[in-house]
């Protein structure tokens, strides 16, 4: 019965080991869950579009923001993209909140280096 918790640690701790070098590249983040929780909110009948049109533009928006990472992504640490990814991981993906994850510590690190 122990050969089960013994391999899902070792399993963990394999996906740990790699996970530094996965932060290297953009990551693909499932942003539907993000998408359809602002759709849900547009429920409103005030508002326009309804929640169809709101998961929509939101994915849509969410690529936007993926490509514009794909080009700023060497501009940033390998710590930053490492810390961020790892927010990205524990919540409800979103590119927004990765981009802005990794401006604000960018930000700080060049402050701190006095730029």
């Amino acid at each position: 019965m122990r050969v089960v918790p013994i391999a899902s640690i070792g399993a963990i701790v394999l996906l740990l080991s790699l996970w530094p070098a996965r932060a290297q590249s953009v990551p693909h983040l499932n942003v539907r869950p993000v998408c359809r929780g602002i759709a849900q909110q547009a429920l409103n009948p005030s508002e326009s579009g309804g929640p169809d049109l709101t998961f929509n533009a939101c994915v849509k928006n969410e690529q936007a923001m993926r490509d514009k990472l794909v080009g700023e992504w060497p501009t940033f640490s390998r710590s930053e993209k490492t810390n961020c990814i790892g927010e990205q991981m524990t919540g409800m993906a979103s590119y927004t909140d990765l981009v802005s994850c990794l401006e604000m510590a960018k930000e700080a690190r060049q402050l701190n280096q006095g730029k």
